[in-house]
């Protein structure tokens, strides 16, 4: 039996790198339908997309989607997401989706696969994704960000830095072994207790020295459990090369 879970995609119309991203045509339709539709795809029993927007707000009624006006002062999606599982009243055991609003390509079974790996362990307050790194520049990059799990699936710690750090795998002091490293990949499911929980924490010292917000969960002893996926989803829209990538890969379906 599949778990039920609801997905809000959080949607900033001001980006640094992208003005305007959520509605920046990609493929005949505006960023954030992609995304929307990645989610109505992957089984969840409500999709809202969540904004401060009122742009935002009327292209995405426009193609029938339930959205969420929120508040402009939130310092993260986390924070938009938990503001609407507020004002819907969902109730505390209730499982929660975050998909980021830039992440047209995200596979449908993704999302679900994120709830059940939740549901399945009543011990973790978060539930999230990881997968195999694929290349040692990808393990070098720091943009791409590491998690450390242990044998029960959970996360031990997440990180920019090359970890775990191949002690007999190193050349004039630069890994080349990445054999057990895997990628984080940022989508997350809460229970609605956990995320208000969470939410209503200050940053921590680790989330403000890596600018990882995940880790603060770890710093309070909140448990999170990390799905394996066989690779990692394409990349999201965070540059205008993103853009022109996702534009040509969306083009070709």
């Amino acid at each position: 039996m599949s778990t039920p879970f609801h997905v809000v995609i959080p949607a900033r119309f001001d980006a640094t790198r992208l003005p305007g991203k959520p509605l920046l045509q990609v493929a005949g339709h505006p960023l954030i339908r992609w995304v929307w539709e990645c989610a109505r795809a992957s089984g969840a029993a409500s999709v809202i997309v969540a904004t401060d927007d009122e742009r935002v707000r009327s292209a995405a009624a426009a193609f029938g989607a339930d959205v969420a006006m929120t508040s402009p002062q939130h310092a993260s999606g986390t924070d938009r997401v938990a503001e609407v599982v507020r004002a819907r009243g969902w109730p505390p055991g209730a499982i929660v989706v975050n998909l980021q609003g830039d992440e047209p390509l995200m596979p449908a079974p993704v999302p679900a696969r994120v709830a059940a790996g939740l549901a399945e362990h009543p011990q973790c307050g978060i539930g999230t994704a990881a997968a195999p790194i694929a290349s040692l520049g990808e393990f070098l990059d720091p943009s791409c960000v590491k998690v450390l799990r242990g044998g029960t699936g959970e996360a031990l710690y997440f990180s920019r830095a090359s970890v775990p750090w191949p002690r007999d795998g190193v050349v004039d002091g630069r890994p080349n072994d990445f054999t057990h490293a895997w990628r984080h990949i940022g989508i997350y499911a809460y229970r609605v207790k956990t995320l208000l929980e969470f939410a209503g924490w200050p940053p921590t010292p680790l989330e403000t020295t890596e600018k990882l917000e995940q880790l603060r969960a770890l710093e309070h002893g909140m448990r999170v459990y990390v799905a394996e996926l066989q690779e990692a989803p394409p990349a999201g829209v965070d540059t205008p090369e993103d853009l022109e990538r996702v534009r040509a890969l969306l083009r070709a379906r």
